[in-house]
């Protein structure tokens, strides 16, 4: 029992007084120490309730002979702080999550660990703590909102930000909006489509790290607190049995969550999320990997953004482990690998079944032949760019336009609103990279107010930045290398000729070689005059991470401190 170090012998009487000043009794402080990490804040709308999910965890632990200590981490709500300076620090705050949970269960030699995320980089960050701890540890998310209803549809929040285009493309006025932003988003929990937070959670049960339904029990139901009670409950078998992380994040457990994410065609944000992960437990990660899987893994769920149906229909139609059970029968996943319910991946899924087919379809009539997600390659992106070809009408699209190039979202969302971009047009932002934004924002914003205005199938926008989950259309984010470590995204110029092939997984653009010598010469001597260079956002934290954070081929993970 780690927590010994802490509790045990005549040494350790003055922390024994401090514990009991906590108000513990000598049975508790006997039990192992769990920690119980609560991303609750008032701030973020999936998180509002997670009090109520962290008392049945707690009450789950107890029932099974542990003693729970809650703690908190931050949590950025993604939406909310779009659009502005906030976003800068939206996926920077991964790494502090990973961070501040490190320290709390190293600094009180915790036995175990539940993590309760909700949104976005909560989720990542708190499995990027388990693997780098490798203590027992088991996910129980707040699960996702429920969709709303407006004009006789089901809305989100993707539909507002879809809105505020129609609204600028004067096809809607702004009391229609308001009504609408009234509607979209009726309960607690993370935003109700395959945007990142729900694609995050789903593939944390593919991933082996949560029980079945932690990704789409809805946020409001009382199954999700069934669900909390027995994950309290289980961490104590986990600890006894000493099933840790890395016994489960396995190279083929990454590799069943990349199918599962092709199957469900989720958030872009994945493809950050997952080599994060997988580099905390000294794992191998190729980009090329996504490619190889999503050609042989049809996309057999489709659901909002890409479509009208909202996450919750996932889980009346069976769930993650429906779908999961689909790509085993298929050999699409691999069921040997170990599961935080103390059985294998195909044992788990024994009796799963899909109750919906018109959700959940089956193999052999796919929404699409291939995965939801792919990387493209090219003399654009040498190492990689990422789109959700799920999202469009066809996956063998080819496009090409002309660049309107833009340093920094502000300028580009600007051109967008005043209806300055018209069908063939290329939208280039630059400088939004992991380093050079700093922070990687999200473009939502922009995607979305073209989507308003009908241009989604019309113009592509690419940058070295990223997108939301609620993104969809010819978006292609984490162009790398980004503008900022001297990748040639940074030489593009307007009018510059862009040849997007889907098909072919191809993203280039034409250039003679004299031509691009000549605009690296003149990129070197000018010197940056980008907002997004504004010295003040490279102090403080921000500017700790500009400098360590890695590529975003490399998750925009931060490089590890070599000893000298």
């Amino acid at each position: 029992m780690k927590s010994n170090t802490v509790k045990l012998g005549v040494d350790r009487a003055p922390q024994r007084s401090l514990l009991k000043a906590l108000g513990l009794t000598d049975r508790e402080l006997s039990k192992p120490f769990i920690g119980v990490v609560n991303s609750f804040t008032e701030l973020v709308p999936g998180h509002m309730h997670l009090r109520q999910v962290v008392d049945a965890v707690k009450a789950g632990i107890r029932d099974n002979g542990g003693t729970p200590f809650e703690f908190s981490t931050v949590a950025v709500c993604d939406g909310i702080a779009m659009g502005h300076e906030g976003m800068h620090y939206s996926l920077a705050s991964r790494e502090l999550i990973a961070d501040s949970v490190e320290v709390m269960a190293r600094g009180h030699a915790l036995d175990a660990l539940v993590l309760i995320p909700s949104c976005d980089k909560v989720v990542p960050g708190m499995l990027m703590a388990a693997m780098r701890l490798n203590l027992p540890a088991i996910v129980v998310s707040g699960g996702p909102m429920l969709p709303g209803r407006f004009e006789g549809s089901n809305v989100t929040l993707s539909t507002v930000f879809e809105g505020v285009g129609q609204v600028h493309a004067g096809k809607k006025d702004e009391a229609w909006l308001q009504e609408l932003e009234a509607n979209a988003c009726p309960t607690c929990g993370s935003c109700a489509g395959m945007f990142t937070a729900n694609s995050m959670n789903c593939l944390t049960e593919a991933l082996g790290m949560a029980l079945p339904g932690n990704g789409t029990i809805p946020a409001v139901y009382s199954q999700r607190l069934m669900l909390a009670k027995e994950t309290g409950y289980q961490i104590m078998e986990l600890y006894r049995q000493n099933i840790r992380p890395r016994d489960i994040v396995t190279k083929a457990a990454l590799q069943n969550g990349v199918a599962l994410d092709m199957a469900l065609g989720c958030s872009t944000n994945t493809i950050l999320h997952l080599p994060a992960i997988a580099g905390e437990g000294d794992l191998e990660w190729e980009l090329s990997l996504v490619n190889d899987i999503s050609e042989k893994t049809p996309q057999i769920c489709k659901l909002s953004p890409a479509s009208e149906t909202p996450l919750a229909a996932l889980h009346e139609a069976g769930g993650v482990s429906a779908v999961l059970k689909e790509l085993l029968d298929a050999n699409l996943i691999d069921g040997t690998s170990m599961t935080v319910s103390g059985v294998t991946m195909a044992e788990r899924l024994k009796n799963a079944k899909v109750l919906d087919h018109e959700i959940i379809r089956p193999q052999d009539n796919p929404f699409s032949q291939r995965g939801g997600l792919r990387v493209l390659f090219g003399n654009l992106a040498p190492e990689g760019a990422v789109i959700k070809q799920g999202a469009l009408e066809s996956q063998d699209f080819v496009f090409e336009g002309s660049a309107k190039v833009y340093d920094g979202e502000v300028p580009a969302a600007e051109a967008i609103r005043n209806q300055e971009i018209k069908p063939g047009d290329v939208v280039v932002i630059r400088y939004e990279g992991p380093k050079g934004g700093p922070g990687m924002r999200e473009m939502l914003g922009p995607t979305a107010t073209l989507a308003g205005m009908g241009l989604d199938a019309d113009v592509a926008l690419i940058t070295d930045g990223r997108f939301s989950g609620a993104s969809r259309g010819l978006s292609i984010g984490h162009v790398s290398p980004e503008a900022a470590l001297g990748g040639d995204i940074a030489l593009l110029k307007d009018g510059d000729k862009i040849r997007i092939d889907i098909g072919k997984g191809l993203l280039e653009w034409e250039v003679t070689p004299e031509e691009k010598a000549k605009r690296q010469e003149e990129l070197a001597a000018q010197s940056l005059k980008s907002d997004n260079f504004n010295p003040e956002l490279r102090k403080g934290y921000l500017g700790r991470y500009s400098y360590f954070v890695q590529s975003a081929s490399k998750g925009a993970a931060l490089r590890h401190v070599k000893e000298e």
